[in-house]
C-alpha cells in the first residue's frame, strides 16, 4: 500500500486548545493535532482522536473507529448542528460492556463537504473529490494514526462511519479499499446523490469480506412541512433506496446479522440526535459484542 510520507504533528490534549466559544461537553480523554496536511487534497485539517479510558494504564492495542464530520461528534461548542455524543457513549460501553475503541474524528472542509463525501459527480451540487479523500485517509491519515497510537492496525479492526452524505463515502469506501476497512457504518446515506450513482456502483462491485451497518429512519424527510402526506411520502422514499441497497447486498451474498445489519428507526429524522441514539449499536456490531435495544 502506498503510504505518503509521514508528518510531524504534536497531538494535544483537547482541554488544552483555545477555541472562541467555551461551552464544551466533551468526556474523556481526546487528542488533537491542529493542520494535519492531505498531499491529496491540498488542504489542512485539524483530527481529533478519542483514546479509551484503559489506554494510559495499559498497553493495550486498541481496534479504530474513522469517522466524518469530526467537529460534531465530541463537542457542542464546535458542533454547527448539535453533537453526537461519541465520547459519552464510549466512555460509557467501556464502563458497562467492555468495550474499546479508539475513535478518530476527521472535520469536514466546510463549502467543500460534499466535493470531499462523494466520488460522484451531481450536476447541481458538484462532488467527485470522494477518491482523493479517501486517499487521504488510507495513504496519510492512518499510518499517522498507526503510528501515533496503539492501534491493531489490520483490516478486520479498522473501521469508518458516517451519516448522510458520509454515510455515502462510509459505504462507497468499504469497497473501494477492502484491504483497509473490515466495518462501514452507513447512517442516513445520501443515495439520492449524483442521480442514485451508488446503486450503479454497488451493482458493479465484488463481494468484500467485512461488516456493513446500515440505517435510516423513517422520519429522514422530517420539519415544519406544511403537507404531512408529502412528508410521509418522501421519508417512504427515502428509507425505501435504503432498502434497496441492502437488497443489492443480500443478493451479492451479505447476510442479515452476520455481516450485514439493518436498522429501520421508528420516528428517527436526519440529524445528530438520530444517529447518536443509534451510534451505540453500530459499535457493538463493529466490535462483535451482542446487540441490546437502543439505549
Amino acid at each position: 500500500m502506498e503510504i505518503t510520507q509521514l508528518q510531524k504533528v504534536a497531538w494535544r490534549s483537547y482541554h488544552d486548545i483555545y477555541y472562541e466559544r467555551h461551552r464544551h461537553t466533551i468526556s474523556g480523554n481526546i487528542q488533537i493535532a491542529q493542520q494535519v496536511y492531505s498531499p491529496q487534497l491540498k488542504n489542512q485539517r485539524d483530527i481529533l482522536v478519542y483514546l479509551p479510558p484503559s489506554y494510559d494504564h495499559s498497553q493495550q492495542h486498541y481496534p479504530v473507529l474513522y469517522m466524518h464530520d469530526g467537529y460534531n461528534l465530541f463537542d457542542e461548542a464546535t458542533s454547527y448542528t448539535g453533537e453526537w455524543h461519541v465520547d459519552e457513549t464510549m466512555e460509557k460501553l467501556a464502563q458497562e460492556e467492555n468495550l474499546e475503541a479508539i475513535v478518530v474524528g476527521i472535520p469536514n472542509m466546510g463549502q467543500e463537504r460534499l466535493a470531499e463525501y462523494s466520488p460522484f459527480v451531481d450536476k447541481a451540487y458538484g462532488g467527485g473529490k470522494g477518491d482523493a479523500y479517501l486517499n487521504f485517509l488510507v495513504h496519510t491519515l492512518k499510518p499517522l494514526i498507526d503510528q501515533s497510537f496503539r492501534t491493531l492496525p489490520d483490516k478486520a479492526t479498522t473501521g469508518i462511519l458516517g451519516s448522510s452524505m458520509g454515510g455515502l463515502i462510509s459505504l462507497y469506501a468499504f469497497f473501494r479499499h477492502p484491504s483497509v476497512y473490515g466495518f462501514a457504518g452507513v447512517m442516513s446515506p445520501s443515495v439520492w446523490f449524483a442521480n442514485r450513482a451508488i446503486l450503479d456502483y454497488l451493482e458493479e462491485v465484488s463481494y468484500q469480506e467485512g461488516k456493513i451497518y446500515l440505517d435510516a429512519g423513517t422520519r429522514e424527510m422530517g420539519g415544519q412541512w406544511p403537507d404531512q402526506t408529502i412528508l410521509r411520502s418522501r421519508s417512504r422514499r427515502y428509507y425505501g433506496r435504503v432498502r434497496r441497497i441492502k437488497r443489492i447486498l443480500v443478493k451479492k451474498g451479505y447476510r442479515p446479522t452476520r455481516n450485514l445489519l439493518h436498522v429501520e428507526d421508528v420516528g428517527g429524522g436526519h440529524n445528530e440526535s438520530a444517529w447518536a441514539y443509534r451510534l451505540p449499536n453500530a459499535v457493538r456490531y463493529f466490535l462483535g459484542a451482542s446487540l441490546k435495544k437502543a439505549d
